[in-house]
């Protein structure tokens, strides 16, 4: 599901709330999780899943083209752990 997908899925169930509405609080929820992670917290969503960051470690990488070493600076990559709830549903059957 695509981000307007999901717009249009959002403004089905809720027929009383305009277009622009439901793009504002889709926008809305996804610039909160990003801001959230950008500094630091955790985000959990019960039945869903919790959104958070890891760390990475510098390392030494390879250029795949000519194979010279490339040096990779440390970074902080997201991570998703999906709940129980989804797992559950993945899984049935």
């Amino acid at each position: 599901m695509i981000r307007s997908e999901l717009v249009q899925a959002v403004g089905a169930a809720n027929p009383h709330l305009t277009q622009r509405d439901v793009e504002r609080i889709v926008g809305t929820i996804f610039d909160e999780i990003v801001t959230a992670l950008a500094s630091g917290r955790r985000v959990e969503l019960r039945g869903f899943g919790a959104f958070s960051t890891r760390a990475r470690e510098a390392r030494t990488g390879r250029n795949p083209r000519t194979g010279t070493a490339v040096a990779v600076d440390a970074k902080r990559v997201p991570y998703f752990k999906p709940g129980k709830d989804l797992r559950e549903r993945l899984n049935v059957g």
